[in-house]
């Protein structure tokens, strides 16, 4: 209780009486934007210390500054994480006019230049401007609200790069959804009731909204696994229903069978054009087409092989008016390989042989190995159990059934569909490296100061999302697209995150490599070597400690390539090899420039690939056109090795005549200079030409065109 009257001067100099319930509400609002649950008592506390610190000060009027900074003292005695968000909010107010004066710079460079960031946002389309500029306030709020100040230096000097940062305080990153869960038995959408699907067709063309709808409440990959396994049910529905009616046409068995065969394989075809006409052309609400990914080619059923060649006919050929098909971007597709069914002799050789053929003329499917080393086909051979990749390149840690991040027992079993990354920070190696040398430290010591700065953020945002309800994302949390995930909308989604990994990504080694010795990948390694195996064993000590399943991703970096290039020469100047290009190598890459053959790139990239098991994937790249000899030769040999291995290409399209090949400027037919241009961007695939212009940023850009070996 104080012993006298007191009263708080205002920042015009009027004074008002004390009023401990303006306190109350005030932290009660910081708590609120921190979902953190203030109890009675501890609101209590924080009375008790402001008044405390008024009554040492034997003053009868106080500033309202002073004032301020006796409430944040006493929440840090009382609620650490509400006295931040409380001083975030007072810092906040005195900085709102600079934060929008630098969101309405991006506001305008977006709607009148375009942006190049993400390559599979349309910044031409008013829709994606709203999202794009919604997103630059949404990455200043984040920077304010849920970062300390050196976390906040440490982004803009570009020692650590934090990922979609406008869109991580509210939903997850990438994922495996659980579309067969979802469907099986009917499920709700958007206040609506949707019946199972009874025919293939429907269980297309729904899967398709549902896709759409549940990728838009995510901001990363969307995958779908194993889908000739979830529609070969529906296949077979659809069969028996024509041959009913075929039947009913007065056909003998044989003739129905055959004109339901027909039928239904036609429905397949159709559908899933359906989907590439679909995921290619109707962007999501969030502003973008959804990064979708499909992964196929384990069943052995018959419906569920005609599923699987059906995918990769209808893609070879490719989408458009006749004479000008082209490639589409998405589903990106991932072959799963066995080498006991689909090697030579083998049941599915067919459908690997339709996959290469694919492959060679649209560089998809990229192909997973199930059945050569390391630790994706340790877990399929020893529980039948696919990591499918979340997205491009990302890949789930084991979580077990009855154990959880440990098993139970040996006969515990690991699952992986239905579960997500909640996000990936990433480090810059070089910048690290180069940061120890000027001042006098030791490296490993600088690194770790850095990884456990993302290992603070990585916590705050298990906590922070734990605390959302499972009505953000119904399909996911409520109608059992992800694991457990059929919980009341009210209920919050925090006994999910057990399962749930967060990333630590790694680009540049080859420039670390080069800044350590100069010497590049292909030269030495051993010093990228050492670090990548720190890097691992820091990052099991960190989930062993916090419960929280940690991941190595090999950061697949679009704009991030350019900008940290810009972030080094900021810091440390231009060094050969290191920052006098206008990019940095993607993850544990030989560099693009490399002369070396395709099997030299497998073996010299071989060596780092256990110590990515959070996100990789091993590429190479064909100059003579359509050698289907070749891409068969190498994807086997890839999958020996254990890979996940990707064709590049650079596919041209002539806009004009239709003609197509690899690497033309100028159509050879017919002279015209308007052509479409796919390449690789990192994992996946980009326009890197089209109506002129190029969805990709200018690093981007010049690491294609400096490709040799990529």
């Amino acid at each position: 209780m104080l012993q006298k009257n007191i009263c708080i001067v205002k920042k015009d100099g009027n004074k008002q009486p004390y009023n401990p319930s303006k306190i109350l509400a005030a932290i009660q609002k910081s708590a609120d934007r921190v979902l953190y649950h203030l109890t009675d008592e501890e609101k209590e506390q924080v009375l008790s210390h402001v008044e405390s610190q008024i009554d040492q000060m034997g003053v009868t009027d106080i500033s309202v500054f002073t004032m301020h900074s006796m409430v944040e003292n006493a929440l840090e005695l009382v609620a650490p994480a509400v006295s931040k968000s409380y001083k975030d909010y007072r810092d906040f107010k005195n900085s709102y006019a600079d934060m929008m004066d630098r969101v309405n710079n991006e506001a305008n460079r977006i709607q009148f230049i375009g942006d190049k960031e993400n390559a599979n946002a349309d910044s031409t389309l008013v829709s994606t401007k709203r999202t794009l500029i919604m997103n630059a306030l949404n990455k200043e709020l984040y920077k304010k609200f849920q970062l300390y100040q050196d976390e906040i230096q440490a982004v803009k000097d570009g020692y650590i790069y934090i990922h979609d940062m406008s869109a991580r305080r509210d939903t997850m990153n990438c994922c495996l959804f659980r579309l067969g869960e979802v469907m099986k038995g009917g499920f709700e959408m958007s206040n609506v009731w949707y019946n199972e699907p009874k025919m293939v067709d429907t269980a297309f063309d729904v899967a398709s909204d549902v896709v759409l709808m549940a990728a838009a409440q995510q901001y990363g990959g969307f995958t779908l696994p194993e889908v000739d396994k979830i529609m070969e049910y529906y296949a077979e529905k659809s069969y028996q229903q024509y041959l009913m009616e075929g039947t009913l046409y007065g056909m003998d068995f044989e003739t129905a069978s055959t004109y339901a065969n027909q039928k239904t394989l036609r429905d397949i075809e159709q559908s899933y054009q359906g989907w590439e006409m679909k995921w290619n052309t109707v962007a999501s609400s969030r502003g973008d087409y959804p990064f979708i990914t499909i992964t196929f080619g384990l069943s052995t059923s018959y419906w569920g092989r005609e599923i699987s060649k059906a995918i990769l006919r209808v893609h070879r050929k490719g989408q458009g008016k006749d004479g000008h098909k082209k490639a589409v971007l998405f589903p990106k597709l991932v072959f799963l390989y066995d080498k006991n069914l689909h090697g030579p002799g083998c049941i599915n050789e067919d459908v690997f042989e339709e996959g290469i053929a694919c492959s060679a003329k649209t560089m998809y499917p990229d192909w997973l190995s199930l059945t050569g080393e390391g630790y994706i086909a340790e877990m399929y051979k020893k529980y039948g159990r696919v990591i499918s990749p979340m997205g491009c390149r990302a890949f789930l840690s084991p979580y077990w059934e009855r154990g959880g991040q440990e098993p139970a027992d040996e006969n515990d079993i690991p699952v992986f569909e239905g579960r997500f990354n909640i996000g990936a920070i990433s480090l810059h190696l070089p910048m690290i490296l180069a940061k120890a040398r000027k001042e006098k430290k030791d490296f490993y010591e600088v690194l770790d100061y850095y990884l456990e700065m993302i290992r603070k953020i990585h916590c705050r945002t298990y906590d922070y999302l734990g605390k959302m309800k499972a009505s953000c994302n119904p399909l996911a949390f409520c109608q059992g697209g992800f694991l457990n995930g059929n919980l009341d909308y009210q209920d919050r989604i925090e006994p999910l995150l057990d399962y749930a990994t967060a990333s630590f990504g790694i680009t540049a080694l080859n420039e670390l490599q080069q800044l350590y010795n100069g010497k590049s990948l292909v030269e030495d390694g051993a010093f990228a070597l050492e670090v990548m195996q720190h890097i691992n064993k820091k990052k099991d000590e960190f989930t062993k400690a916090d419960h929280h399943l940690y991941a190595i991703y090999g950061t697949p970096a679009e704009n991030l390539c350019g900008v940290q290039v810009k972030q080094f020469r900021d810091k440390y100047g231009i060094i050969k090899n290191v920052s006098d290009r206008e990019y940095v190598s993607n993850s544990f890459h030989c560099h693009v420039t490399e002369s070396i053959s395709p099997i030299q790139k497998q073996d010299l990239e071989h060596r780092f690939w256990e110590l990515f098991n959070g996100g990789k994937i091993q590429y190479v790249r064909y100059n003579l056109g359509y050698n289907i000899n070749a891409i068969r030769t190498l994807v086997r040999r890839a999958m020996d090795f254990g890979f996940y291995e990707g064709v590049n290409l650079a596919l041209s399209y002539c806009d004009d005549c239709g003609y197509e090949q690899l690497e033309m400027d100028e159509c050879p037919v017919c002279g015209s200079k308007n052509l479409t241009k796919i390449d690789r961007m990192n994992g996946y695939l980009s326009y890197s030409r089209v109506k002129g212009d190029t969805r990709l940023n200018d690093a981007k850009m010049a690491e294609i065109a400096d490709r040799k070996s990529m």
